[in-house]
């Protein structure tokens, strides 16, 4: 790719740095004249930083920081619908699939909500990103001795794979949440992940990931979509919610406290 190069300006983070150039077969460290994007590992981890984006803060994941790490301490408004959506309630905690994982903030929330996740990311640099950002959480949380983050951390597994490779088990919600193509006239996505999406590529066979879904044997599954967006695969769903700028479409397949009631976790 002529456009991406992988600097690695820390040794700690040499293998996982050469791990990603070879896969995107680019050379480590090796600047590139007109490169649009530089994936770097320094002491502060991973972060994508888009080149051409003027002083646009470059894109890691940070789960022991910032907003994420607010909205676990203080609570907040995003968790209520996707954990109605998933079914989670004080007595269910379903295990779900994660099969478009991302940069892993929707799979954040379920665990803090105390459900375990399989998360499955395909784009070998989101997955570099994620599996950063889990890897500094879960040294934080140790450095720190705080256990609750540690609980959420364990509770997220993450694994670079395509989710329609192969069928799931021992799960009782399959999580969907497709990269589409984002409006150029969109307040709501910056500059910077509106390039990071062209990047790894938007989820085309997102209906084949629905129809993939469906065939699995699984309590729900919950689509994310943009709020005026069509159903995948014209596909209707049992039901909807729906908030400001986007909705979550369930398809109940089971009844969820029946199947799930034996899995039950704590938090």
């Amino acid at each position: 790719m002529d456009t991406l190069e992988i600097i690695c300006s820390d040794d700690a983070y040499s293998t996982q740095a050469q791990k990603i150039a070879h896969k995107m077969g680019v050379h480590l460290n090796q600047k590139i004249a007109k490169s649009i994007y530089r994936l770097e590992w320094s002491h502060a981890g991973a972060h994508l930083q888009i080149l051409n984006q003027g002083n646009q803060k470059p894109i890691s994941v940070n789960f022991h920081t910032g907003s994420a790490d607010h909205r676990r301490k203080f609570g907040g408004g995003k968790g209520q619908m996707i954990a109605k959506a998933v079914g989670v309630s004080a007595h269910i905690k379903p295990r779900i699939l994660d099969a478009t994982a991302g940069l892993g903030g929707d799979a954040f929330v379920l665990a803090t909500l105390g459900c375990h996740i399989q998360l499955q990311e395909r784009s070998p640099i989101a997955h570099a990103l994620l599996a950063d950002g889990l890897v500094r959480a879960a040294q934080f949380a140790e450095r720190t001795q705080d256990n609750a983050l540690a609980n959420i951390i364990q509770r997220m597994q993450l694994s670079h794979a395509d989710s329609i490779e192969k069928p799931v088990e021992g799960i009782d919600v399959i999580y969907l949440d497709p990269m589409f193509p984002t409006r150029k006239k969109s307040a709501a996505v910056n500059k910077s992940m509106r390039a990071f999406h062209d990047l790894i590529g938007h989820d085309d066979d997102s209906d084949q990931l629905l129809t993939y879904a469906l065939n699995q044997d699984v309590c729900r599954i919950v689509v994310k979509r943009p709020r005026i967006a069509p159903h995948l695969a014209d596909k209707a769903p049992s039901y909807s919610l729906e908030g400001k700028s986007s909705r979550f479409d369930i398809y109940a397949l089971k009844k969820l406290q029946a199947a799930s009631s034996a899995h039950t976790q704590t938090t």
